[in-house]
C-alpha cells in the first residue's frame, strides 16, 4: 500500500522529574540506588527515631505517676472482653524499662525499612499486625496474664519484609530481612513455645500478620507514561 514515508516519533516521559505519577514515584523510592531510594529511606529513620522518645515518655508516665497500672489498663488481657482494648494500646506499653530498651534498636532497625517502603502501606500494614497479632493473642493467649510491648509489631515488621521481598521479588527486601535476622538470630526461637515470661504467640501471630499485609499491601508494576504525541513534529504513515 502506498504511503508517505515518515517516522513517528513514540515519546515517553521520564520516570524522574516532578510529573511523576504517585505509582512511578513509589516505584523510584523502591528501586535500590536511587536518589529517591535514599532520601526515602532517611526520612523513614527519621521517623521511626522520633517515635522512641514518645514510647520512652509513655513508660515514664506509667512508672512515674501511675505506678505500672497502665499495663494493666492497656495490656492485652486474653479471654477479657475489658482486655481486648489492648489489641490497640498495648505495643505503647512495656514492663519496665529493660524491656523497652531490648525493643528501641530493633523497632527503629525493622521500621525504618519497612516505612521506606512507602507511608501508606506502612499504616495499613501496622494496623493488621496489631489486629492479627492482638487479635490472636487475646484468642489463644494465657488468660492469666497481661500482655505489653512492641515486640509483636517487631516481628511483624520482619515478616511483612521478608514476604514483601518474594512477592515483590525484591532482592532489597529478602537481603534487609537476611540481615536483620542475622543481627537478631538468637530472638527468633522467641516465636516457639515457651516457659519464659514472654508472649511467644504475639511473635508468632505478629509474624504471620505481617507476611498477610505484605500479600494485601503489595505493590504491582507501574507502566510508564507515554507522553502526547506533538501534531508538529509527527508523521502519520499509512499502511
Amino acid at each position: 500500500m502506498a504511503g508517505v514515508a515518515g517516522a513517528c516519533n513514540d515519546q515517553r516521559m521520564s520516570l524522574s522529574g516532578p510529573g511523576r505519577l504517585p505509582g512511578e514515584r513509589a516505584e523510584a523510592e523502591g528501586k535500590f540506588g536511587t536518589d529517591a531510594f535514599y532520601a526515602s529511606l532517611g526520612r523513614a529513620f527519621v521517623t521511626m527515631c522520633a517515635v522512641i522518645p514518645v514510647l520512652f515518655l509513655v513508660e515514664a508516665i506509667d512508672l512515674g505517676i501511675g505506678g505500672g497500672r497502665l499495663d494493666m489498663a492497656g495490656g492485652i488481657i486474653p479471654h477479657h472482653i475489658d482486655g481486648l482494648d489492648g489489641v490497640l494500646f498495648s505495643p505503647f506499653l512495656h514492663a519496665g524499662w529493660n524491656h523497652l530498651y531490648g525493643n528501641a534498636v530493633p523497632l527503629i532497625l525493622v521500621g525504618t525499612f519497612a516505612l521506606a517502603g512507602g507511608t501508606k502501606r506502612f499504616i495499613w500494614s501496622t494496623l493488621v499486625i496489631m489486629l492479627v497479632g492482638g487479635l490472636g493473642v487475646w484468642f489463644v493467649g494465657d488468660p492469666s496474664t497481661v500482655v505489653v510491648g512492641a515486640s509483636g509489631v517487631i516481628f511483624g515488621y520482619l515478616g511483612l519484609l521478608l514476604t514483601r521481598g518474594l512477592v515483590e521479588r525484591s532482592w532489597w527486601n529478602l537481603g534487609v530481612a537476611g540481615f536483620i535476622g542475622l543481627l537478631y538470630w538468637y530472638q527468633l526461637y522467641n516465636i516457639l513455645p515457651t516457659d519464659q515470661p514472654i508472649s511467644w504467640q504475639g511473635h508468632l501471630l505478629g509474624l504471620l500478620g505481617g507476611a498477610i499485609a505484605a500479600v494485601l499491601f503489595r505493590r504491582r508494576g507501574v507502566k510508564p507514561r507515554l507522553a502526547a504525541l506533538d501534531p508538529m513534529t509527527t508523521t502519520l504513515t499509512d499502511i
